[in-house]
């Protein structure tokens, strides 16, 4: 039994639990909290004296009253929730434009009432596609990544598609058995595609973060755990979106080159400040072309947003064919869920640019690799029409292009065609000047082949003109749902959704299991997936808070995949 004096000191701290602001003291003082390391207690402390994940101690040894020690903190920088009261609570600093608890998302509500342990490893590939379990594998845990499992923390698991791959390491020893596969004259590397979330576009859109704690959305916290990740996952090839200039000049670039990379890197039009970057290791590609493109342009009312690509054809450093290559393309394309129309003429110019940069002499295309934010969901018919490569959008409705929106505003249908002859575009998804040199070109009975090919597209285009199609044989290294369940994977999630509008898109070679099989081969060889770090479900990342979170500094997850280059 504690001294009179000491229960009426408790009571006199005890504060409403409707009261946001105030620490507040529970009645039965040997279940309050101690502060970290030897500090006394104090009911109020500043920010920066804790991490943000900061976990209270047992409390052990006599009783102290509390004292106060510095000077007096303002009531602001508080918002304790009767949830954080626990024994078992991580240290909780909310964002203070979230007054209450109807503030927050539905979706955190929910969270906050269901289970916050993350599944382990083995829990988490128990749900993967029963199709691929044949060709599926997983490595084996590391002592040190169990130990290293924190609150808040979700381990994703790397998925090997081929049966002799099961011997292969996780990614952070990949470059070991890279090493063997040079040496057998095969050619295996890594992509990352990561929309890194730029900060004047979060400072711009802060409605969408009000889940967050105000400290995991600085820039100064942010991005060390950017580099973290792509640093710990060793891509050899990284596709970043929404890059800020000022960031990419000062911080990101020179911390990439420093981690071997050459890096390109192209900014949007007009007043916006972020881009596009292509970074590649140097010891793994030269760099044979670099195209930017720009889906701006003054000279056509349609094309008036600011969105933009990139476009690299590489050379690999280490194989059996001189004149190899692989095309990598990234892009942003524009967001709004009712320019269907501006969507697809942006994919279609820059499925020009890659038709471009990837032909090569004998009339084929090189292997090709489209990252980036598509701003599209699955089953989409703009990403239907990638996959596919052919698309009848006749009768359409603009809003339903990107399937961003379940019931889009507005009925107004896709005009024929979408984009004006001026772009120079066809509907074959190439620069119409290309194509006339291509058939000037060739000889023999190669061109023959080619104007009958070309008679045959011209006849489908008069008889169709509302088919676009492209000649590019693509595949997703994601297959976007949990088949045992339905549940959708997710690479966004902030206080308004969490779909799947990242992607990456690879010309299949023929032997690859994960291909889009009944396209015709185009290709000279082609890639091979060999494995994929696993994706999330939107329950797995509201336990931790949703994104952005103490360990994931951006609002989309980080995507990456393992090819080889298959040779013809």
């Amino acid at each position: 039994m504690l001294p009179r004096h000491m229960q009426r000191l408790g009571r006199d701290w005890v504060a409403h639990w409707d009261n946001p602001q105030r620490f507040c003291w529970n009645s039965c003082i040997f279940n309050s909290i101690r502060w970290a390391d030897h500090y006394s207690w104090a009911p109020y402390v500043s920010t920066a004296d804790f991490t943000v994940n900061w976990r209270p101690p047992h409390f052990f040894g006599p009783w102290r009253p509390p004292h106060f020690f510095g000077p007096w903190r303002p009531r602001q920088y508080w918002n304790w929730h009767r949830g954080n009261f626990t024994h078992n609570s991580s240290f909780h600093l909310s964002n203070p434009n979230m007054k209450s608890e109807g503030d927050e998302p539905s979706s955190k509500r929910r969270r906050d009432s269901g289970q916050n342990d993350v599944c382990s490893p083995h829990e988490e590939i128990s749900s993967s596609n029963q199709n691929e379990a044949a060709c599926l594998s997983t490595p084996p845990k590391n002592e040190k990544e169990n130990t290293a499992n924190t609150r808040g923390l979700i381990k994703r698991h790397w998925e090997y598609f081929c049966h002799h791959s099961k011997t292969m390491k996780i990614p952070e020893d990949k470059q070991i058995d890279q090493n063997n596969t040079e040496d057998k004259g095969k050619f295996d590397f890594t992509v990352m595609s990561y929309n890194i979330l730029s900060q004047n576009l979060l400072e711009d859109n802060s409605h969408l973060y009000k889940h967050c704690r105000r400290p995991v959305l600085m820039w100064g916290y942010r991005f060390p755990n950017i580099l973290r990740e792509i640093k710990q996952l060793d891509a050899d090839v990284l596709c970043l979106q929404e890059v800020q200039e000022d960031h990419f000049g000062m911080e990101i670039k020179p911390s990439l080159e420093y981690l071997g990379y050459h890096c390109e890197y192209k900014m949007r039009t007009g007043r916006k400040p972020d881009g596009c970057a292509i970074c590649f290791k140097i010891s793994k590609f030269n760099l044979i072309s670099s195209n930017p493109v720009e889906f701006f342009r003054h000279d056509i009312p349609l094309l008036d947003r600011d969105n933009v690509g990139l476009v690299l054809l590489l050379q690999p450093r280490f194989h059996c064919k001189a004149t190899a290559a692989v095309c990598v393309a990234n892009t942003h394309l524009l967001y709004n869920p009712r320019r269907g129309d501006i969507k697809l003429t942006q994919l279609a110019m820059l499925l020009a640019e890659i038709a471009s940069v990837a032909h090569q002499k004998d009339g084929r295309f090189c292997p090709i690799i489209i990252c980036g934010d598509f701003n599209s969901v699955p089953g989409s018919p703009l990403y239907s029409f990638i996959k596919e490569g052919k698309l009848n959008y006749e009768g359409l409705p603009i809003g339903k292009v990107s399937g961003q929106e379940q019931f889009p505003r507005g009925q107004r249908i896709l005009t024929i065609p979408i984009w004006p002859p001026s772009l120079g575009i066809s509907q074959s998804c190439v620069y119409e000047v290309q194509q006339q040199r291509q058939e000037e070109n060739t000889g023999g009975e190669k061109k023959e082949a080619k104007l009958e090919h070309t008679e045959e597209v011209i006849i489908a285009a008069e008889k169709f003109p509302s088919k676009l199609q492209h000649h590019f044989r693509l595949s997703s290294v994601y297959s976007h749902y949990l088949p045992e369940s339905g549940v959708p994977e997710v690479t966004t999630c902030h206080s308004r959704s969490a779909v799947t509008v990242d992607y990456i898109f690879y010309s299949a070679a023929k032997d690859d299991s994960a291909a889009q099989p009944g396209v015709e081969d185009t290709f000279d060889g082609g890639l091979k997936l060999l494995g994929r770090l696993s994706l999330l479900t939107e329950q797995d990342l509201w336990t931790v808070n949703g994104l952005p979170n103490e360990h994931n500094s951006s609002d989309h997850l980080s995507l990456l995949a393992q090819f080889r280059l298959i040779e013809e």
